[in-house]
């Protein structure tokens, strides 16, 4: 997916009041400011209270679910290739949410988790750079996480 389909999908979420935060690979590169690898897909963090509606809207645009998850993670396919990766959040008061995650484990977006960067140089939410980095501890990193991380500690 390049960087035009995501920010077209972004305007499309946003027509309908769809709260969504670019996350993955993208988000690496909305908080560097830059498209810095191809990506397979867009992985999002979604508002869990608007996942039915995001996916009714996804169905009117072409998109099939090929992993169903739910309620941990939903993937979306396109008839061109596209692929959409759900992670939906339940959202706390406090602006802190948490993320279903297999076996029981949950994923914590901390308050100041969420932020706003840059894809083909408009704005767009994504994860903070602390977010990312906190998603990218805990597990033994595969080469490009480790290229991932020190673009963010870059920042």
């Amino acid at each position: 997916m390049d960087g035009g389909q995501v920010t077209a999908l972004l305007d499309e979420f946003a027509a309908y009041g769809l709260r969504v935060w670019v996350a993955g690979g993208w988000a690496v590169d909305a908080v560097v400011g830059r498209q810095t690898r191809p990506h397979a897909d867009l992985d999002l963090a979604i508002d869990a209270d608007q996942q039915a509606e995001l996916l009714a809207l996804l169905g009117r645009l072409g998109f099939v679910t090929t992993v169903d998850w739910l309620p941990v993670r939903a993937e979306l396919t396109a008839p061109d290739g596209r692929k959409v990766d759900l992670h939906p959040v339940t959202f706390r008061p406090d602006g802190s949410g948490v993320q279903s995650g297999l076996d029981g484990v949950s994923f914590g977006y901390a308050a100041d988790g969420f932020a706003t960067g840059l894809i083909e140089g408009r704005p767009v939410p994504c994860l903070s750079v602390a977010q990312q980095l906190r998603f990218r501890e805990g597990y033994p990193p595969r080469e490009i996480d480790h290229d991932d991380v020190a673009l963010l500690r870059g920042r």
